[in-house]
C-alpha cells in the first residue's frame, strides 16, 4: 500500500517522541485542561523580572492563528514592554472590581509588560467575539511560559489613547496586563449561597469560586 505516493515501508521511521505521543492520547487531554485550570487571573507580579518585546510578539502572534469571525481579522496590537511606556498605561487602567478596598498593584507589584488588544474600524466596525478568543489565546501561551495575565476591560480608554497617540481608527477594546506571578490564586466551588465574588484571605491568596459542571449543564 502506498501513502502519500511511497510505500509505507520506505518511509522514515516516526521520530520517538512522535510514537510517544500516538501511544499516550490522554495527555494533551490532560495538559490542556491543567493549562486552563493554572490560567487565573494575576493581579499583582513580580514587577522587576523583565519581558522581552519578543515574548510578546509569540504571543500575539497565537492570537494571530485563533479564529476570526468572518475570517475579517480585525484585531491590532500595541505592545509595552519599558518601564516608562508602562507608567503611562499604568493610570488609565481599573482592577478587581470585587475587592473594593485594594486601589491595584502597589509600585513593585505592576505589570511588566502590556498588550492592548484593538479594532480596526477601517476593516470591521464593531468586533463580536474575536477580542475574547484572541484574549484566551494570549493567556494560555503566557501561562506556558511561567507568566500570569489579567483581562482588563475596565480602562480609560479616551486617556489611553491620548498619551500612546493611537489613530482614531482604532478602538481599544482590552488591555492585557503581564508579568511573573506574584500571587497564589486558587479555584473554589461556588457554595449554596451562590456568592461568586472573588476574595482574597489573610494569607493574600486569592480565590476564585467556580460554578459546579452539573449546574452548567441544562441537558
Amino acid at each position: 500500500m502506498a501513502i502519500c505516493g511511497k510505500p509505507f515501508w520506505q518511509r522514515p521511521a516516526k521520530h520517538e517522541s512522535d510514537q510517544k505521543r500516538e501511544t499516550n492520547p490522554g495527555e494533551s487531554k490532560a495538559m490542556i485542561k491543567d493549562l486552563i485550570a493554572k490560567n487565573r487571573s494575576c493581579r499583582r507580579f513580580f514587577q522587576e523580572v523583565p519581558i522581552e518585546r519578543q515574548t510578546l510578539e509569540e504571543l500575539v502572534d497565537l492570537a494571530r492563528l485563533s479564529p476570526s469571525g468572518a475570517n475579517l481579522q480585525p484585531l491590532k496590537y500595541i505592545l509595552s514592554c519599558d518601564h516608562q511606556r508602562n507608567s503611562l498605561i499604568f493610570p488609565h487602567l481599573a482592577w478587581a472590581g470585587y475587592l473594593k478596598d485594594w486601589p491595584g498593584p502597589s509600585e513593585g507589584e505592576r505589570p511588566s509588560a502590556y498588550i492592548i488588544i484593538l479594532a480596526d474600524k477601517e476593516i470591521a466596525v464593531s468586533v463580536d467575539c474575536d477580542h475574547g478568543i484572541a484574549a484566551q489565546s494570549i493567556l494560555l501561551g503566557a501561562t506556558e511560559k511561567g507568566l500570569g495575565g489579567c483581562i482588563l476591560g475596565a480602562v480609560n480608554r479616551e486617556g489611553l489613547r491620548k498619551v500612546l497617540d493611537i489613530p482614531s481608527r482604532y478602538e481599544t477594546l482590552l488591555v492585557l496586563a503581564l508579568g511573573k506571578p506574584r500571587e497564589k490564586v486558587v479555584i473554589e466551588t461556588v457554595g449554596p449561597d451562590g456568592e461568586i465574588e472573588y476574595w482574597r484571605d489573610t494569607a493574600g491568596t486569592h480565590h476564585v469560586p467556580k460554578r459546579a459542571l452539573n449546574e452548567i449543564i441544562l441537558d
